[in-house]
This record gives C-alpha cells, sequence and structure tokens, in this order.
C-alpha cells in the first residue's frame, strides 16, 4: 500500500508547526500565547490529518473538537500524572497538565473555523466543476 501526501496540507501542517514553535518559545503574553496558541493547535492537528488522509473525513472539525475535548478532560483528572509521566516534560507539553475551559472555547472558535473553511472550499469545488461542465458543453 502506497501512501500519496497531500503537499499543500503538509507545508500548511510545516507553516503552523512552526509558528506553534514559535509562540511556544519566544511568546509569553497573556493573549499570543493561551488563546492563538490554543486556536491553531487544531488547525495543526487538521493540517496532519488531510496530508495523510487522501478521502474526505466527514465532519473532521468536529472529530478533532471531540479529540481536544478529550485532552483537557485528560488534564481535568491529571493525565499525566496518572499514567506516571509527569517527570517526563514532552509528555506534559503534548497531554498537558492544567485544566481550562478558556482552552475549550478556543479549540471550538479553531474548529468552528476549519468548519467554514471545509463548507466554503466544498462551495467553491461545487462552482468550479459546474464551470467546467458548462464549457465541455
Amino acid at each position: 500500500m502506497r501512501i500519496k501526501l497531500n503537499v499543500k496540507y503538509l507545508c500548511a501542517f510545516a507553516i503552523v508547526f512552526v509558528i506553534e514553535a514559535i509562540i511556544a518559545v519566544f511568546i509569553h503574553d497573556d493573549f499570543i500565547r493561551p488563546y492563538v496558541g490554543d486556536i491553531l493547535v487544531v488547525v495543526l492537528i487538521y493540517c496532519f490529518i488531510k496530508a495523510f488522509v487522501r478521502y474526505g473525513i466527514k465532519y473532521l472539525p468536529l472529530h478533532i473538537f471531540i479529540f481536544a475535548l478529550l485532552v483537557e478532560i485528560g488534564q481535568y483528572y491529571n493525565l499525566a500524572e496518572l499514567l506516571g509521566l509527569s517527570d517526563y516534560r514532552i509528555a506534559r507539553i503534548i497531554i498537558g497538565s492544567t485544566f481550562d475551559m478558556k482552552d475549550i472555547a478556543c479549540y471550538f472558535v479553531g474548529c468552528a473555523g476549519l468548519f467554514m473553511f471545509e463548507n466554503i472550499k466544498r462551495h467553491f469545488n461545487r462552482l468550479t466543476a459546474c464551470k467546467v461542465k458548462k464549457e465541455e458543453n
């Protein structure tokens, strides 16, 4: 089985990853790091999945939101500590260590944006297909 990458989404993933890394390392404010970073993390996951999954996943932004919500619930119950990973910095970064309802709101905003992006893209693709079909006739 051969995997065919979607280069556009892979490039988008790389760009968003670099932005997230810059935010994590260099920005220590009260807006960009906590809010924009959380909005972008769902975009990062979306781009990663779309880079490798060729077929459309119905309601992908919803699935990503549910995943992010589960991660946040894991933070509420101190999942890193329960798994014995609290001494590993990378595990604390990936799993997270602090529950915050504002994070859930940011994930929702990011996923709502992705849902709108998918609908606009789907609409544009339909218009393009209709235009091509008219030109063929």
